[in-house]
């Protein structure tokens, strides 16, 4: 059976992603996108590879419970969840709400979907919060070596500037970025709490760079004991093997081979002389693994399908996920 979507917050470079991901899968549909600037423009007019008929509209938070659909899937800035979560409440019977912001990945009564680290904490949730896309590539970075940690891992990391959304800031303006890196919130970055909470206490150092898309992430970790190569790739190796969307490299990954892919690479395991301090690598791209994608898979759980499907078919040798 077909379940329909419902995307709030349809017109940013995230809903876009999720409008391309959802017409293309053989069991969602989109049942509305909403969207107060584009209100009555179709769909396909702006976003590439989309065919259908769809027309964005402009819902109230208080129209959100009537419409005729299986899940709502915000794609909203922080802060402005709550409203619609509100609203959807009101239903009798309990639809499924992806939240894409950061307001419930602290709040206990939500599912984190981070699959990779917590499909098996997944007990049929019907409220999940999708992870940040910096600290979705953090925490996967981190998770293999976590029980060997000493001290907080300092991570630092470099974003594309379509992670600072379409809202006009220095962030996300071409000609200010050209030739530059520009460092902010250098210490209570929001996804440097993130990480703490769900995996691991980091010190995060995030920056925007020129390019538009991807993300990477340098961390530099200190363990209680001194390990060889073979030992650290054996770790990550055997802790995402059957894993279709992380790839572990010797070497360190490049950003511009991750853009427009749905997965993460991991690797460029470099120890220090005594074998008791390590950096790791991580890539994504923050559209897709880091939002879009991921969102996708949590869908996928919520309903009971492939975890891979309407993303990528399964790599040889890795099990389907259901």
């Amino acid at each position: 059976m077909t379940k329909k979507i419902g995307l709030v917050g349809a017109r940013g470079h995230v809903g876009e992603e999720l409008i391309r991901l959802v017409a293309a899968h053989p069991h969602f549909e989109l049942g509305f996108v909403s969207s107060r600037e584009r209100d009555g423009q179709r769909v396909a007019d702006h976003v590439a590879g989309f065919d259908g008929d769809l027309h964005y509209r402009n819902l109230s938070h208080e129209a959100l419970p009537g419409e005729d659909v299986d899940t709502y899937v915000l794609a909203l800035p922080n802060g402005k969840a709550a409203q619609c979560v509100a609203e959807i409440d009101k239903r009798d019977d309990d639809p499924v709400i992806i939240d894409l912001s950061a307001d419930y990945r602290f709040d206990d009564g939500w599912y984190y979907g981070l699959p990779e680290l917590t499909r098996d904490s997944y007990a049929g949730q019907r409220r999940i919060s999708n992870p940040g896309c910096y600290a979705t590539a953090m925490q996967l970075a981190i998770a293999p070596l976590r029980e060997h940690l000493v001290g907080p891992v300092q991570c630092f990391g470099v974003s594309g500037y379509s992670g600072a959304g379409t809202t006009p800031s220095d962030k996300n303006d071409p000609a200010k970025l050209h030739d530059n890196l520009m460092p902010y919130a250098l210490t209570g970055h929001l996804h440097e709490r993130e990480v703490t909470r769900h995996c691991a206490a980091v010190e995060f150092m995030p920056h925007v760079a020129p390019h538009f898309r991807g993300l990477t992430i340098t961390s530099n970790l200190h363990l209680d004991r001194a390990f060889t190569r073979d030992e650290v790739l054996a770790r990550y190796r055997d802790r995402y093997g059957h894993e279709a969307l992380v790839d572990v490299f010797d070497e360190a990954p490049w950003v511009s081979r991750i853009a427009h892919a749905h997965g993460v690479h991991v690797g460029g395991f470099t120890p220090a002389d005594d074998g008791k301090r390590w950096v790791v690598v991580s890539t994504l791209d923050n559209l897709l693994k880091g939002a879009a994608t991921q969102a996708l898979q949590n869908l996928n759980l919520a309903f009971g399908f492939d975890e891979l499907e309407g993303i990528v078919p399964p790599k040889a040798g890795h099990e389907a996920r259901a």
